[in-house]
């Protein structure tokens, strides 16, 4: 199987990550070659990939955000619990994972994959139904953020069983009575971080299975602030509670 990567970063972050295969790169005749396009066409010209220059309306049929730009790869390569673990492991870090419990909006799960990899999340893991993949519009939303972070798919209830045994603590985002704010929380230590969905947070079981509910403290008129923003800030609280360990 393959997709259609669209947009210079993307096309530039699937490059760089080299963990796709790929099979045709097409670029629009006369466009203006700044900014990622020459670091692009030395990437391709590595790895051996030809450069199809076509027409700009060729590219239209691709989808409207190819900023001239368009690269045929394999599907996206999902990682195991595993992987994400022994990540942690070689960069001798406790474990951070952030598991989003079936968001549907490729751009929130763009936007939180571009935050945990900024902050250094160790893993992502959705669950096998009922969300949004790492489909092209994902890799776009999270400009290519994606290629570079393990995303694994998995009964999350059953994954959160797993990963308190090796030491996590679960934090859910969540408002109501149950709900303690950030200060309350040791957020420090191997931890996992649940964003629910759009709509309806979290399920029931994965919601039970938290060790803590955590609700981001607010002062203006608006009662509840977006999933990927609220996952984004918490993510940072969490970075912040590591002292922004591997800061650069």
């Amino acid at each position: 199987m393959s997709e259609w990567i669209l947009g210079r970063n993307p096309v530039y972050e699937v490059l760089r990550a080299g963990r796709r295969e790929i099979y045709q790169l097409r670029v629009a005749r006369g466009i203006n070659e700044g900014g990622h396009l020459s670091d692009i066409f030395q990437l391709a010209s590595q790895a051996g990939i030809a450069v199809e220059r076509v027409p700009r309306q060729q590219l239209h049929g691709l989808g409207s955000a190819h900023q001239g730009v368009a690269l045929k790869a394999g599907d996206y390569p999902y990682a195991e619990i595993t992987d994400i673990l022994e990540r942690a492991k070689k960069l001798d870090e406790p474990f951070l994972l952030l598991f989003l419990d079936v968001l549907k909006d490729p751009q929130n799960v763009g936007s939180l994959i571009r935050t945990a990899e900024a902050v250094g999340v160790h893993g992502v893991v959705l669950p096998y139904r009922r969300t949004a993949t790492i489909t092209p519009a994902v890799v776009s939303a999270s400009s290519g953020a994606s290629e570079h972070m393990l995303i694994a798919q998995a009964n999350l209830a059953q994954t959160i069983t797993i990963l308190k045994e090796e030491g996590a603590w679960v934090v859910g985002l969540e408002a109501g009575d149950e709900a303690q704010p950030p200060g309350k929380i040791d957020l420090s230590g191997p931890m996992v971080v649940v964003v629910g969905s759009e709509e309806q947070g979290m399920r029931r079981l994965v919601r039970s299975s938290c060790d803590f509910l955590m609700e981001l403290p607010m002062r203006g008129k608006i009662d509840s602030l977006n999933a990927a923003v609220a996952g984004s800030v918490a993510l940072y609280l969490v970075w912040e509670a590591r002292e922004y360990r591997g800061q650069t």
